[in-house]
């Protein structure tokens, strides 16, 4: 990422930061009515995490892993901890706005007492309840990675690949939190599975191949007897998309960038493709998807499996004749109710899909993005098995 982007990047974050905090303040702390020293501390801290998390962010540039990892870890949770809050005191602040409405209206006069009284049971009830909502979303970002089957039927796929399985590994987001221990789990569950081939959708890293390329390497231990393949996510570019290309090349990984491959099964054939992230044009010279591209000269009367890191690619996917696209980018949302806003960037949150003849997969991820957290939406390892429609 270029100084320019960060700065216009770290602003926006600052921006958004500051406000919420505001907010986290004069609802939890100024309207409790708090003693004046527990008040003033809880001022100070809440302003040190508001000047913490934009920090973070260059703290990744600069710190030693060592030190940076639980740096991170305090930063992320406070995160999404910072985001259940303020999920949680929208619907409290609509029931404050109704009560106010309705003594205003009906001509009541306004009770200290009674608004002091509802400051503090709502932000009880908001504290405990973001507490909760943190500590299960801990929980269950920190358990095994679930295994997820997915049978998916394909018109015109040759008999010879009825019971082909892909394994897709998506959103792992090696990083601050995420590290070489958790690659060499993925790889030993993946190859327990025994697939036929596996894909990787996007969003391997979030960091440069100086900074996570050993914490990587593991993946060179996956075997599948068709192949392992990759495509860019917006996170390889955010993180210097082609130093990563070349090492997981050098992992015997194959990256298709626009291009297509044939799998060959008992004499019979199917085709695959990948094609770049949207946002490699703004990121690297000579990126960017190019589906024409990747499916030219192809036989039509082959299935082809598109990967594509965003599920939006999905209408030109349809439209061109793919067969079943994998995608990822969304981790179905990673947090109740986040998923509900993903839906109004994305056409495709989660799970299986139709679009015409073209079935769309998407996973909601592998790893986590951010907060180590997932409220309501399991990471996954997925199990495709294609059956003959």
């Amino acid at each position: 990422m270029t100084a320019t982007r960060l700065a216009i990047f770290l602003s926006v974050v600052c921006s958004v930061t500051a406000a919420i905090h505001c907010y986290l303040w004069a609802r939890l702390v100024r309207d409790i009515g708090w003693p004046a020293g527990v008040e003033r501390w809880l001022t100070v801290l809440l302003v040190g995490l508001a000047v913490l998390l934009p920090l973070g962010l260059v703290l990744t540039r600069v710190l030693p892993r060592d030190l940076l990892t639980p740096l991170m870890w305090a930063i992320y949770t406070w995160m999404g901890l910072m985001f259940f809050l303020f999920v949680l005191l929208i619907p409290a602040d609509i029931v404050r706005g109704i009560s106010w409405l309705i003594d205003w209206f009906g001509g009541t006069p306004p009770d200290p007492e009674r608004r002091l009284f509802l400051a503090r049971l709502f932000g009880g009830v908001v504290g405990l309840g973001g507490l909760g909502m943190a500590g299960w979303a801990l929980y269950s970002a920190s358990r095994p990675v679930a295994i997820k089957p997915v049978e998916v039927a394909l018109r015109g796929l040759p008999p010879a690949f009825a019971g082909f399985r892909i394994v897709q590994l998506s959103d792992i987001h090696v990083g601050p939190t995420i590290g070489r221990d958790f690659i060499e789990s993925l790889v030993a569950r993946t190859n327990a599975l025994q697939p036929d081939l596996v894909a990787i959708t996007g969003d391997l890293v979030d960091g440069s191949v100086t900074e996570l390329g050993a914490l990587v390497e593991p993946l060179r231990g996956l075997r599948a007897p068709h192949g392992v393949y990759f495509v860019t996510g917006n996170h390889e570019y955010f993180s210097g998309a082609d130093p990563w290309i070349t090492l997981l090349r050098g992992l015997g990984i194959t990256v298709l960038r626009n291009e297509r491959v044939t799998i060959e099964r008992q004499g019979q054939h199917i085709d695959l493709a990948g094609i770049d992230d949207p946002t490699g044009p703004s990121f690297a010279a000579g990126h960017g998807p190019d589906l024409a591209r990747a499916l030219a000269g192809r036989n039509p009367t082959r299935p082809v499996i598109l990967l594509a890191h965003q599920p939006k690619g999905a209408v030109e996917a349809a439209a061109m004749g793919v067969s079943l696209q994998l995608s990822g980018h969304t981790h179905g949302g990673q947090i109740f109710p986040f998923n509900l806003l993903v839906g109004l960037q994305q056409p495709y949150v989660a799970g299986l899909h139709r679009l015409d003849d073209t079935a769309i997969y998407v996973s909601t991820g592998t790893g986590y993005w951010g907060p180590p957290m997932r409220l309501g939406v399991p990471a996954e390892i997925t199990d495709i098995t294609l059956t003959v429609a």
